[in-house]
């Protein structure tokens, strides 16, 4: 398993290690040497709106310049522009310097090959084991690298992907960019549509992404839509790789219901499949098997996600928490493309997000999460383990136990029949998960 990735690039607290300058230029001259492969190629590096973007990424293009690198800096930009400009413009690999929906006090490091996929965990492992036994490190110059802007050639390819454009000519959609890296793009997209939109979260200071706003926050963007006559709401997270929508009456939409909206729309033609996570409401995958859909399980993270629907050909899939991953386009999340598409589904289908949210039941859930010291093992408790066995068959459902691989937090997922029950068993499981961390078993 890699020491410093975990399930979406690298993430730290900038400057302290892994984030300090002497680990960063070896990181971008290690991801040289693996994905470069040792020849010259160039590689589009591009950051959110944290504030710490620029020197992080200012080592890093020292690192891939020692490593015979053409770093080209895209600027401010949402991290699926950076898969987008990989894929159309044959790039060796791609960086995007973000932590996503954490904080602002984060940041983090993701990689993307040649193809706009998140690299694999192999290469995740070589590049760490290039970093570890590395002997002889080149001399780190500073890297003046090529300014590229590509948010025009992005706003193109996200509107091309639409069969009728016009049809979303004078609709209104309240827009919440988090204050992050889609600030300036994904509210160009929406003008060029025609869309009639309100703005939230389009005034970042390298301090306020996620804060108040986004895709974890959504308070002010179902506010919004709740008081006006809105078509619906789209809130994108720090990065706008993943996002999570309203209806037209400030009832939120998660991933799972964006599923929902458009797989029927998008598979029509196609082959009838989905790729879910463990995270995905049990409800959804009644759902699309009562439509004649074949499911796919697979673990929490995008590149999983991506991985099976390759495999299994599957044209839509996602997590609850608002990856959306469209095959079609692009293989990885983007939330400005997701969201687009669900307003586009339920526009050519004459419904309201309302309607297509309701054609499904979901499941009573109770999620927990809480932050903790240190991520111990799971499979050493066996109190836990015979605990959560005792509970599925209590509420007729299942309950899953993670640890997040982007911060130290812990989550607890309860799902089934009875709301209560399911609510009882997730406190009573964290409960025993403490009891058995403090035994030390």
């Amino acid at each position: 398993m890699p020491k410093y990735f975990g399930t979406d690039g690298i993430r730290g607290i900038p400057w302290k290690f892994p984030f300090n300058e002497d680990f960063l230029k070896k990181l971008g001259f290690a991801s040289g040497i693996v994905l470069g492969r040792g020849k010259k190629g160039r590689v589009f590096v591009g950051g959110d709106s944290r504030a710490s973007c620029k020197k992080i990424k200012s080592w890093l293009f020292s690192g891939l310049k020692a490593a015979g690198m053409e770093p080209a800096d895209l600027g401010t930009v949402n991290t699926p522009l950076v898969a987008c400009a990989c894929l159309k413009e044959r790039a060796a690999f791609g960086i995007m310097v973000s932590a996503s929906h954490n904080p602002p006090e984060f940041n983090g490091v993701k990689f993307f090959n040649g193809k706009g996929e998140k690299i694999s965990q192999n290469q995740e492992e070589e590049i760490e084991r290039k970093i570890e036994s590395e002997k002889r490190w080149p001399e780190f110059k500073k890297c003046r690298p090529l300014e590229m802007d590509y948010s025009g050639k992005y706003c193109d390819f996200v509107i091309s992907t639409f069969p009728k454009p016009e049809l979303f000519k004078g609709i209104k959609l309240v827009l919440d960019c988090s204050n992050g890296g889609a600030y300036r793009i994904a509210p160009k997209v929406f003008e060029r549509l025609g869309i009639k939109t309100k703005l939230i979260g389009v005034n970042p200071d390298g301090f306020n992404i996620n804060v108040g706003c986004g895709a974890l926050n959504t308070g002010k963007m179902l506010k919004a839509v709740a008081a006006g006559a809105y078509f619906g709401g789209i809130s994108l997270d720090g990065d706008a790789d993943r996002c999570i929508l309203s209806d037209e009456k400030g009832e939120l939409m998660d991933g799972d219901d964006i599923v929902a909206a458009l797989h029927s729309f998008l598979s029509s033609a196609r082959k009838k499949a989905a790729v879910l996570t463990v995270m995905s409401n049990y409800g959804l995958f009644k759902y699309l098997k009562s439509n004649n859909v074949k499911t796919y399980e697979v673990a929490v993270g995008d590149r999983n996600v991506t991985e099976a629907m390759k495999k299994y050909k599957a044209p839509v899939g996602g997590e609850n928490s608002g990856h959306i991953i469209l095959l079609d386009f692009l293989p990885t999340g983007d939330g400005i493309l997701s969201s687009l598409w669900t307003v586009y589904s339920a526009l050519s289908c004459g419904l309201t997000l309302s309607q297509t949210r309701n054609k499904w039941k979901r499941y009573p859930q109770k999620l927990l999460s809480f932050r903790i010291e240190e991520k111990k093992s799971l499979e050493n408790m066996p109190e836990l383990a015979k605990a959560i066995r005792e509970k599925e068959r209590l509420i007729k459902g299942r309950i899953f136990v993670r640890y997040s691989g982007t911060e130290p937090v812990i989550r607890i997922l309860a799902e089934g029949e009875n709301k209560d029950l399911v609510e009882r068993a997730a406190m009573d499981i964290a409960e025993i998960y403490k009891k058995s961390v403090s035994l030390g078993r």
